[in-house]
């Protein structure tokens, strides 16, 4: 028989006005001791010194460890988020993770982080997006408060990607990290400071640029073709993403574009004539971490002092699908 004392109540319905769905808390988490600089990959793929840093501008990533998985960084990144937003694991209507690398193909990743973060039994499920799972994320979470389905979403982007790939490969090796960054995002009065519009979009006949196939559950990456595509999916989307909400480039205080390799964040820069300090490089330090991407370079330029509450932010994302985003909001919870 059910236990009824498990089953959520049936939410209230709610009045039809929009309300607004702010950015309130923000978290990371990284495995605990996986840090690996460049001349470890370089020595055993035969590469130069510098050469990695000079083609990307990676100079470490993080793998995760034995015991460590999308669950575990996942939830530690919720539950720092959490304790950013002031909030507590009861107030959590939905936990929402973006991610490519589950632990498992069944089941998903988003039941085990609400169960670890200590959400009991809410709704919880996975968004696969790759690289533009966190802006996809914002986009689904944000339309659900605004709707009032939903009045607390915690948005999780986590990859483990180190077990996907080919250490010999020097196009995939050295770019990719492990990682999780978490977002809750709260209802706040119509009107208010928040998650604009998201300007979204995919294009399936280009899958084969990054794939891993299940035969080998090992990733591959036209480095060339992903490069031009990205550079030029960001561009256009930071425009239309502007154009979407009224605004112009010259209104937004921080850009925070996928960390997928330092030359695409500066010919993206160069190409929509942006102030480099005004556009977040922290892949330096954590290499390439798919999902986890946008809210792991959010936590760098808080912490770099970039990032400021009240701040006008564009997020945009790239990733395998093909797929993009891009999405202007508001950081930190509106004057009352």
């Amino acid at each position: 028989m059910l236990d009824q004392a498990t089953v959520p109540a049936p939410r209230a319905v709610r009045a039809t006005e929009l309300r607004t769905a702010s950015f309130v808390g923000l978290g990371v988490a990284f495995p605990a001791d996986g840090v690996i600089e460049n001349a470890v990959i370089a020595e055993r793929i035969g590469l130069a010194d510098g050469w990695i840093e000079r083609r990307t501008g990676i100079e470490r990533r993080s793998h995760a460890g034995p015991g460590e998985g999308t669950a575990t960084l996942g939830a530690a990144a919720g539950v720092a988020a959490l304790g950013d937003a002031g909030l507590t694991p009861q107030d959590v209507d939905l936990v929402i993770a973006a991610t490519c690398t589950a632990d498992h193909a069944i089941p998903g990743t988003a039941p085990e982080i609400a169960h670890l973060m200590g959400c009991g039994v809410v709704p919880a499920y996975d968004l696969g997006a790759a690289c533009s799972g966190f802006v996809m994320g914002l986009d689904t979470a944000s339309g659900l408060i605004e709707s009032g389905r939903a009045d607390t979403i915690v948005l999780v982007g986590v990859e483990v990607l180190s077990r996907f790939l080919d250490p010999m490969d020097k196009g995939t090796a050295p770019i990719f990290g492990d990682g999780a960054g978490a977002a809750v995002l709260t209802a706040s009065p119509a009107g208010a400071a928040g998650i604009d519009l998201a300007v979204l979009g995919s294009d399936g006949s280009c899958a084969q640029y990054i794939v891993a196939p299940r035969e080998t559950n090992t990733l591959t990456m036209d480095g060339h073709a992903t490069f031009g595509a990205a550079v030029s999916r960001m561009s256009q989307g930071a425009l239309d993403a502007c154009a979407a909400v009224g605004s112009t480039l010259e209104d937004i205080d921080l850009f925070v574009f996928h960390q997928a390799n330092a030359r695409i964040l500066a010919s993206v820069a160069d190409r929509l004539a942006l102030d480099p300090h005004k556009v977040v490089n922290a892949i330096g330090s954590i290499g390439n971490v798919s999902a986890a991407s946008i809210p792991v370079a959010l936590d760098h330029a808080r912490t770099a002092g970039q990032l400021r509450p009240g701040d006008r932010i564009l997020a945009g994302a790239f990733g395998a699908g093909l797929t993009w985003g891009s999405c202007v909001f508001t950081y930190g919870r509106p004057a009352s």
